[in-house]
């Protein structure tokens, strides 16, 4: 079902703000095993609040939901969550290769660029420091999964529709994965306002599984 003008710009609007991060508290990295039934992966996601469980319990955002999602498919693999809330790709891309250096990961998760269009940086600066983060991870043996946003109406329909497609060009160019947008089914949800947190601005903690039922196909494809 499609919003309304108006309900598309308030809840895209509101998404955008979550992931400015109205928190200054970044979200610590954090690492939880799976079972060692075979070879280990590790996964590194780097995001913003979206992923940093900004107004959640521990372990209720889509990324801790995804260590038991692992363990219930029997799919050994380290989980390390390395988002902090208002990042930007600037921000991800200057902490990478100390990211990719500590970890040694298998899979990158990259869940970055909304904060970048909040802040009316250029779609080329988002979209290069995609491509490098891509290439570096790559480049370390990681399989990379870009997550992509969106941006509400007031951006101006061509502007929203260059932001959506430049996640799908880094991911086709450099051969990488994608999921367009990390919520939908939320955002665009009938009644998508009881999805959020009381300030409307944050995925409450039922929105986290719709979350990574968003992600895990994608990442499940990566991981097989």
């Amino acid at each position: 079902m499609r919003l309304s003008l108006y309900r598309r710009h308030f809840i895209a609007a509101a998404v955008l703000a979550a992931v400015a991060g109205l928190s200054t508290a970044a979200g610590a990295a954090t690492a939880t095993r799976a079972p060692q039934a075979g070879k280990a992966r590790s996964i590194l996601v780097v995001g913003d609040s979206l992923s940093a469980e900004y107004g959640l319990k521990r372990g209720t955002g889509w990324v801790a939901l995804l260590e038991k999602k692992l363990k219930a498919e029997k799919l050994p693999a380290t989980v390390v969550n390395a988002s902090i809330s208002g990042d930007t790709t600037s921000g991800g891309r200057s902490r990478l290769a100390g990211l990719l250096a500590q970890h040694r990961p298998s899979h990158v998760i990259i869940e970055l660029g909304a904060n970048d269009a909040l802040r009316g940086l250029p779609l080329q600066l988002t979209e290069d420091n995609l491509t490098q983060m891509t290439q570096a991870a790559q480049k370390a043996g990681a399989k990379v999964l870009l997550v992509g946003m969106q941006v509400p109406p007031n951006y101006g329909k061509d502007y929203a529709a260059r932001f959506a497609d430049l996640f799908a060009d880094v991911a086709r160019t450099n051969k990488a994965a994608l999921v367009p947008f990390l919520l939908k089914g939320i955002a665009d949800a009938p009644d998508s306002t009881r999805l959020f947190q009381p300030d409307r601005i944050h995925p409450k903690e039922e929105a986290h599984p719709v979350m990574l039922a968003n992600v895990w196909p994608e990442l499940k494809k990566l991981l097989k």
